[in-house]
């Protein structure tokens, strides 16, 4: 078994796509902003601040700042309980608590509606450390430093631990810090490289990190 399961969380644990599509639109909408690109085609899973950027059309910081307080306002108060969890996803943590498996989260979704996340499933019992770019001051750059961060705190050996993803940037940042890495095909991303490890339903994952000969 693994040393260490590491999570993303929104795409891969989760399908959170409508509540934050909603909470974007409220946010434009309250600022009288029509969206730049439909709502629609936004992709799920950067921060925050990249995705009102490209949203608004706009570079200008204080109403990104102000868009960002708005979108806050609305997920965090009520939007965050509407994520639904991925078909077998439950199950699989169960399973890998059972097991004994070491699981932890980093995710590009801010700390504080993550965790009202894992409150509301009642899923922080299942997770050793949560990771998110803006747990950290200053605020970490992006998911390659923060599993960086992680394996560093955690004094984990990144040869025998793995990251479970549902994008292609997700890959890139367990390869950066000698990850093994698991692609999740439910998710909001397409991985196009033939080399990529691929799961299509959570059993079929769950058979795959609990195997004794996988994690060397």
């Amino acid at each position: 078994m693994f040393q260490a399961i590491i999570f993303d969380l929104d795409g891969t644990l989760i399908d959170s796509r409508a509540a934050i599509l909603d909470a974007f639109g409220k946010a434009l909408a309250e600022k009288g902003i029509e969206p730049r690109i439909a709502l629609s085609a936004v992709r799920i899973g950067p921060p925050l601040a990249e995705t009102l950027r490209e949203l608004s059309g706009s570079s200008d910081e204080s109403l990104l700042d102000s868009l960002a307080e708005h979108f806050k306002a609305h997920y965090d108060s009520t939007g965050y309980r509407a994520s639904e969890v991925f078909a077998g996803i439950a199950e699989l943590l169960e399973a890998l608590a059972a097991s004994g498996a070491h699981c932890f989260l980093a995710t590009n979704k801010r700390i504080a509606p993550t965790r009202l996340i894992l409150q509301h499933l009642q899923w922080e019992q299942y997770f050793a450390g949560v990771y998110a770019l803006d747990r950290e001051t200053p605020r970490l750059p992006d998911k390659s430093a923060m599993l960086a961060r992680l394996l560093t705190d955690q004094v984990l050996d990144a040869q025998y631990s793995i990251y479970v993803g549902d994008t292609p940037e997700d890959e890139a940042a367990a390869r950066a810090n000698g990850l093994r890495f698991a692609a999740v095909t439910w998710g909001y991303g397409e991985f196009r490289n033939a080399d990529t490890r691929r799961f299509r339903t959570a059993p079929e994952l769950l058979a795959f990190l609990t195997c004794p000969g996988d994690a060397g």
